[in-house]
C-alpha cells in the first residue's frame, strides 16, 4: 500500500463487526479500509460464539453473504432448560411468531465476510503493527481529518477520513484513545468462568441444553453434525492442567444427563479452554468522529449469546447512519447513534445477567439460594409469558 490514503470511513479491526461494516458500507457506496493487528489464520480460526438470532442472520443473508449459512447453518425452533434431571423446552417459534436462532460458529461468519471483502477489491490489511488514531475530536467542519498510523510490512503507514469506526474489541486502542472525562465505562466481574471444549463427537439434541445443577452450570451446543461444543461453570482462574479429558466428561454426564437417558455423546476432546466472564459498557459509543461498535462498546456474558449479535447490530445502526450522511448530507443518524445502541444493549445486558444468575451457582452461594433458583426455573418453564419473555430476547427482539 502505498504510506498515506484517504478514504471516507478507517475500520480499526477485523473481527465480525468490522468486516460486515465495510460490507454494508460497500453496498451503500461508501469507501472504507479496514486494519487489523492480527494475522488472517488467527483471526478466521479463534473460536468465538455460535449463536446467531433472527435479525443475525436476516441481516447476513440480506447483504449476500448467506449462500453457505443457509446450507450448512443449523436452524434451532427452541432450546431446553435441563435442572433436576429433566429437560423442558422453550418453543421460540411458536412463542415468538416464528423467530428462530441458528448454530453457525462466528469464524464461519469472519471466513464469509473476508471473502466477500476480498471480492469487493477493498482494502484489507491484517498483521499491522503499532495502531495508533488521532484527530477525531476535531469539529466535523474543519480542514484536519481523522488519521489511524500503523506499521505494515516494516513501514509507517497513514489513513487519512472522514470518520474512524472502532471495531477493535476489549483490548484493542480505540476505546482508550478517547479522554477518560468523555467517556464512563460500567463493569461487572463475575465470580466463575467456563471451561470450554470442542468435541469430535455427533450431537446427541437437536438443540442448545443449559443445565443447572448442584454441582454448578453446564452448557450442551454444537457446532457441525460432527462436531459438540460443550461448558462447565468453573473458577475464572482454572488450571486446566487439573482437568484431563476422562474428569470433563465425568463433570459434563454429571450436570447434563437427565432421568430418561439422555447425556452428550463422548469423543475425541480437539480444544479446550477457560473464559472468565464479565459485563461492560462504554457510554457513549461516540466521541466526535470516532463511533465504537462491538466488543470495544460493550461486553456481555455469554450466557444469552449476544455478544455477536449486538455487534451486528452496531453496524448495522451505523452503516445506515453514514450513508444517510453520504448520501443526503444528514447528521441526525450520526447523532442517534450512540442512544439508539445503548437501548438494545442495556436490554442485553439485563437478559444476560439474567439468564447468567438463574443459571450459575455463585460461589458464596448456599441452599436457600440454589432452591430460589430451581424455583425460578420451574416458574420460567411452566408460565407462558416467562417462556415467551426469554423467547423474545434470546431469538433477538426486531429490529428497532
Amino acid at each position: 500500500m502505498e504510506n498515506r490514503i484517504h478514504t471516507q470511513v478507517g475500520i480499526v479491526g477485523a473481527g465480525p463487526a468490522g468486516l460486515m461494516l465495510g460490507l454494508l458500507l460497500h453496498l451503500e457506496g461508501v469507501d472504507s479500509v479496514i486494519v487489523e493487528n492480527r494475522s488472517r489464520d488467527y483471526v478466521i480460526e479463534r473460536v468465538r460464539a455460535g449463536v446467531l438470532e433472527q435479525g443475525t442472520v436476516d441481516l447476513l443473508v440480506d447483504a449476500g453473504v448467506g449462500d453457505r449459512l443457509r446450507r450448512e447453518g443449523m436452524r434451532h425452533g427452541g432450546i431446553h432448560l435441563c435442572f433436576q434431571g429433566r429437560r423442558r423446552r422453550i418453543d421460540f417459534e411458536e412463542l415468538t411468531g416464528g423467530r428462530s436462532i441458528t448454530v453457525y460458529g462466528q469464524n464461519e461468519v469472519v471466513k464469509d465476510l473476508i471473502a466477500a471483502r476480498c471480492a469487493s477489491g477493498r482494502p484489507l490489511y491484517f498483521k499491522v503493527e503499532d495502531v495508533r488514531i488521532a484527530e477525531f475530536d476535531r469539529p466535523q467542519n474543519t480542514m484536519v481529518c481523522p488519521t489511524i498510523n500503523f506499521r505494515n510490512e516494516g513501514e509507517d503507514c497513514e489513513i487519512t477520513c472522514d470518520f474512524i469506526a472502532g471495531c477493535d474489541g476489549s483490548h484493542g486502542v480505540c476505546r482508550p484513545s478517547i479522554p477518560a472525562e468523555f467517556v464512563r465505562v460500567y463493569e461487572r466481574e463475575y465470580p466463575f468462568g467456563w471451561l470450554g471444549i470442542l468435541a469430535q463427537a455427533a450431537p446427541s439434541s437437536e438443540e442448545l441444553v443449559y443445565a443447572l445443577h448442584e454441582r454448578g452450570f453446564a452448557l450442551f451446543s454444537m457446532r457441525s453434525p460432527s462436531v459438540t461444543r460443550l461448558y462447565l461453570q468453573c473458577a475464572p482462574d482454572e488450571d486446566l492442567g487439573q482437568w484431563p479429558d476422562e474428569r470433563i466428561w465425568e463433570e459434563l454426564t454429571a450436570r447434563l444427563e437427565t432421568a430418561d437417558g439422555w447425556r452428550p455423546n463422548r469423543g475425541p476432546i480437539c480444544q479446550k479452554g477457560v473464559t472468565g466472564m464479565r459485563s461492560l459498557v462504554a457510554e457513549p459509543m461516540r466521541h466526535g468522529r470516532l463511533f465504537l461498535a462491538g466488543d470495544a462498546a460493550h461486553i456481555v456474558p455469554p450466557t444469552g449469546a449476544k455478544g455477536l449479535n449486538l455487534a451486528m447490530t452496531d453496524v448495522r445502526i451505523l452503516s445506515r447512519a453514514l450513508a444517510v450522511y453520504y448520501q443526503h448530507g444528514r447528521e441526525d443518524l450520526l447523532d442517534g447513534y450512540s442512544d439508539q445502541c445503548l437501548r438494545r444493549v442495556w436490554r442485553a445486558q439485563r437478559f444476560s445477567w439474567w439468564m447468567t444468575s438463574m443459571l450459575h451457582r455463585a460461589p458464596d452461594g448456599n441452599e436457600f439460594d440454589y432452591r430460589r433458583q430451581i424455583a425460578e426455573l420451574e416458574y420460567v418453564t411452566s408460565s407462558r409469558a416467562a417462556m415467551t419473555s426469554l423467547a423474545e430476547n434470546y431469538a433477538g427482539l426486531p429490529p428497532e
